[in-house]
């Protein structure tokens, strides 16, 4: 499912047109990004939790050149954790 295809299932489950669906989905993401930026956990019971995992600094090799030793820097990765009920419901 894409994001156009997700706005027309909003729209038809909530009644709203796809327009106020998509400023919906807009303003969810919106909300979820600024949170995540601040390292904030965002957690929606029953669905999942948004999170922000800390990456160390790392030594890698170089997929091209398999000698080649590369540093990689520490970053900051978004994920995703499904809650116990999506879990369920996904494997029914």
């Amino acid at each position: 499912m894409n994001k156009a295809e997700l706005i027309t299932s909003m729209a038809e489950k909530s009644g709203l047109t796809k327009k106020d669906a998509e400023l919906a989905l807009n303003a969810f993401m919106k909300s979820v990004e600024e949170a995540l930026i601040e390292s904030d956990k965002v957690q929606l019971v029953g669905f999942g939790t948004f999170d922000v995992r800390e990456r160390k600094a790392r030594l890698g090799r170089n997929p091209r050149n398999p000698e080649e030793v590369i540093d990689i820097p520490a970053s900051k990765a978004p994920v995703f954790k499904a809650g116990k009920a999506l879990k369920e419901l996904v494997n029914k």
